[in-house]
């Protein structure tokens, strides 16, 4: 159950950098702007651009550490299958 504890702590890590963006950008535009539904619009994804870029960098090495858990996983769990096949092939 490892992995999945990584994919949360991951999937939790990307929404508090998308939210903490989104809050940033909302606050700067309050400044400038008179909110509407074109203004969050953008702030929306004005925010999913800068949080993807903070992410791809700042995130890496829980993404690299998921990625690693998740290959190990499916390595075990293909020689598994192999195993089960042999031993079909031998009855």
């Amino acid at each position: 159950m490892v992995p999945m504890k990584d994919f949360v702590y991951y999937t939790a890590a990307r929404l508090l950098v998308f939210f903490g963006t989104f809050a940033a950008v909302w606050l700067v535009t309050g400044f400038f702007l008179e909110f509407n539904n074109v203004v969050v619009l953008w702030v929306l994804l004005i925010s999913l651009l800068i949080s993807s870029a903070i992410s791809i960098f700042a995130l890496a090495p829980l993404r690299d550490k998921l990625a690693i858990r998740l290959q190990h996983r499916a390595e075990s769990l293909k020689e598994r299958v192999e195993e089960s096949r042999r031993a079909e092939d031998v009855d």
